[in-house]
Order: C-alpha cells, then sequence, then structure tokens
C-alpha cells in the first residue's frame, strides 16, 4: 500500500521506516528541509540503535523516500499518518493541537481519492472528530476516514516494539478504514500480534491511560524507596518480590531519579488537562506529577547530603544526561534538575554522556562537557551516576577513585552492588538502599 507519513521525528520516521520494511510504499514528510536533505544523505535526525540501517536498506530498495512538499507526497495514498509533535501548552499542560490541525487542513487540500487518515501523533480525546470536521469542510464524507492508532514505542528499543508489539491499537468508525488498515499492518497480524480495533475516542485515551500508569508504577517505587531508606529495608528486593506476583509485573519498578522524557511528562499532564475540562479529576495521575517533579530536585539534595550537607566550591562529575540510556533525548530528564540544584548550591558541575552531550549543552550551558567517564571525574568531589549506559555499569572503580578528588560516588540508578564498591574505598550512596 502507498502510505504518507507526515512528521519525520521520532515516531514518524521510526513508523515510516518500518511499514517500508514491511513492503509498504512509503514517504515521509517534513517541513524542515534541514531534516530532510539529512535523510536523503542517511543522516539520522535522532539516535535510534538500528535506525540508520534500516533506513538505507529501504531506500536502497525504493520504498522509501523523504520530502518536503506534503502537498505532491500524499494526493494518491491509501493512508496518510499524522505523526507531528504536540507538545504541551504553555500555561495549562494542554497537547498544543497547532501542528495537527495544520497537517489536516494540508491533507484536505491535496487528496484525490478515498483516503484514510490516521491520527499517530499522541492527541487527547475528541482530537479526531476535530480531523474529521476539517477534513469535512473540503471534503465528500465518502472520500476520508479518520483514525486513531497510538504509537506505544520505547525510544531505544523502537525498532522491535513497532515489529514486535504487545498490541496494535485502532480506532476506527467505519468498515472501510478498518479493512485499510488490517492490510498496512497484515505483516504483524500473520505473526499473531493482537490488534484491538474500538472507538475512535477510547483509542485516544487508551494510550494516555497507558502512560499515565505506567508513570505511577514508576512514581510508587521511588516513593516506596524512600521508605525503604528510612526503614532498613532494601527497594530492589521489594521491587522483585512484588513484580513476581502476575498482577503486578516486574517491568517499571526500578528506582532512580525520577521519570523524563518525551512522552510520560506531556501525556500525564495532557490527561489531567482533559480529566480537569470534562470535570472528571485523576487524583492519582496528580499526584503522580507532583511527586515526580519534587523527587528530580530531591536527587540533587541527595547528592549535596552525600558530601555531608555542602557543595559550594565542589567538583560534581554526572555520568549520564539523558533521560534514559540508548537515545540523545533530554526532554524532561531529571539531570537538568539535578544540575540546577547542584549549580545553585555553589558547585561546579561537569558532565559525560555517551550520545547526549549535543543537545545537553544547549539546554545546561552551566555544565561543563567532558570526553569520557574518567575525565568527568578527574579531580571531582563526587561522581553521580544519573542514567544507567552500558558505558558505566563496568567502570574500573579503583581507576575512578584514583581521579576523583574526593571519595564519593552516588549512584542513583543502583547499577552497582554496595559490597564491591566498598572494597574501593568510595563512600557510596544508592537509591532505596542501606548504601
Amino acid at each position: 500500500m502507498k502510505i504518507a507519513m507526515i512528521g519525520s521525528g521520532y515516531v514518524g520516521l521510526v513508523s515510516g521506516a518500518c511499514f517500508a520494511d514491511f513492503g509498504h510504499q512509503v514517504i515521509c514528510v517534513d517541513k524542515e528541509k534541514s531534516k530532510i536533505d539529512k535523510l536523503d544523505n542517511n543522516i539520522m535526525p535522532i539516535y535510534e540503535p538500528g535506525l540508520a540501517g534500516l533506513v538505507q536498506r529501504n531506500v536502497e530498495a525504493g520504498r522509501l523516500s523523504f520530502s518536503t512538499n506534503l502537498g505532491e507526497s500524499v494526493n494518491d495514498c491509501d493512508a496518510v499518518f499524522i505523526a507531528v509533535g504536540t507538545p504541551s501548552r504553555r500555561g495549562d499542560g494542554h497537547a498544543d493541537l497547532s501542528y495537527v490541525y495544520a497537517a489536516a487542513e494540508e491533507i484536505a487540500d491535496a487528496v484525490t481519492k478515498p483516503t484514510v487518515i490516521v491520527t499517530k501523533s499522541t492527541v487527547p480525546v475528541g482530537t479526531g472528530d476535530e480531523v474529521e470536521l476539517i477534513l469535512s469542510r473540503k471534503l465528500p464524507a465518502d472520500q476520508f476516514a479518520v483514525v486513531s492508532n497510538p504509537e506505544f514505542l520505547r525510544e531505544g528499543a523502537a525498532i522491535d516494539d513497532f515489529k514486535r508489539p504487545d498490541r496494535i491499537v485502532i480506532g476506527a468508525e467505519v468498515e472501510w478504514a478498518k479493512e485499510v488498515m488490517s492490510e498496512i499492518y497484515r505483516p504483524l497480524f500473520l505473526n499473531q500480534s493482537p490488534i484491538l480495533f474500538t472507538g475512535r475516542r477510547t483509542a485516544e485515551l487508551i494510550k494516555y491511560a497507558a502512560n499515565a500508569f505506567l508513570a505511577t508504577k514508576i512514581t510508587f517505587i521511588n516513593e516506596i524507596a524512600d521508605l525503604c531508606e528510612n526503614v532498613g529495608a532494601d527497594v530492589q528486593e521489594v521491587s522483585r518480590g512484588i513484580g513476581l506476583d502476575n498482577r503486578i509485573g516486574a517491568k517499571f519498578l526500578h528506582a532512580g531519579p525520577g521519570y523524563g522524557g518525551s512522552c510520560f511528562p506531556k501525556d500525564t499532564l495532557a490527561l489531567l488537562k482533559t480529566a480537569q475540562d470534562n470535570e472528571s479529576p485523576v487524583r492519582i495521575v496528580e499526584a503522580v506529577v507532583q511527586v515526580n517533579d519534587q523527587r528530580k530536585r530531591a536527587m540533587g539534595r541527595k547528592v549535596i547530603q552525600a558530601l555531608g550537607g555542602e557543595a559550594r566550591d565542589k567538583k560534581i562529575a554526572l555520568l549520564g544526561l539523558t533521560f534514559k540510556p540508548n537515545t540523545d533525548d533530554m526532554r524532561d530528564a531529571p539531570a537538568i534538575a539535578i544540575a540546577q540544584t547542584l549549580n545553585d548550591a555553589g558547585a561546579q558541575v561537569v558532565a559525560y554522556d555517551p550520545e547526549g552531550m549535543a543537545v545537553a549543552s544547549e539546554i545546561m550551558p552551566d555544565v561543563e562537557m567532558t570526553e569520557s567517564s574518567y575525565d568527568a571525574a578527574k579531580d571531582a568531589d563526587a561522581v553521580v551516576i544519573v542514567t544507567e549506559w552500558d558505558a558505566f555499569r563496568a567502570l574500573d572503580l579503583e581507576q575512578l577513585k584514583a581521579t576523583m578528588a574526593g571519595d564519593v560516588l552516588v549512584d542513583l540508578r543502583n547499577i552497582y552492588h554496595p559490597a564491591d564498591v566498598a572494597k574501593t574505598g568510595l563512600r557510596y550512596t544508592s537509591i532505596g538502599r542501606n548504601a
């Protein structure tokens, strides 16, 4: 089938490349010419393991191409996916849908045959209705159908998530649109990936509910970690003990400095706004957002406490800046609030991250970027592991200590065993454990 993907950012590019790998003819569209120029030269605008090879393979096979011209790209397509950004709107936290609606306007001017218009972007409940209204002003009812098809991609594992999904959610109101979507996803259906057909508004809410629930699990175990520290328990054993209950599950029960990234912060806020607008408040999610925001700066104070309560004129090295490993995404990363807290306390903050420093240097101008973990640790009073990159899991701790001026290691991801660190003479602080 012929598919146009409007928006060539994280979701659009990964989805478009995977659809092309299924055998579909895909064109990815973006208004940012520099991004399309890079893609034409196989330069990825984001870091995602395996993406460059996937894109190159399908471009060479003639199944994947790129364009800045939306009108020419969509006029003969079976399906047009809207995968533009929906950032949090300033002031109220609601999703900014201006890019979605602008894309719908352009699509309405360009389609020339019955076409399924699919919202792949994460959008609040009722957005599909508005997209349908925009299209109906210019197109007859039998020439389009609006479908919701939310994405569930984890940064760092997006290609595998797309090709081996837990589920595919399709919110459609008309039968012929379901048939088109079934054909698009037929390779996954043959692999027995569950496809859930539902109403459009239900599909829109599924995405927000899923992310809010995962954010709640993260926040829950982080609060349990604080309790563990105060009562002498081990949060990792608590996590294992409750995660073995298949009603709960082990995923997203890893204590740390709080959630960040492109999805959880903005999606929880958007869900709160939708709930408030519909006079149906979600108090649990309200608490999750509040607790998570407070936790990030609390991690900065935890580092200061590990230094004896004083950080002024101390040099502190942060290992890891991105909100999670295997991405260069710095959106709402805990490292931002941690660094700010340390800077406010008078510390000199240096950092190293395998992929995120180019983006981080623009967001964190007061943080000095270095070339390696050991460069960051040179003459540092404390080293803080913020993101659990594999490169940090096997540090030579004796070399690290020899490089440092001080002896404080703060592990905000619990990637080391306290006993192993103790052998090196480092003073070790972790999350939710007696260390």
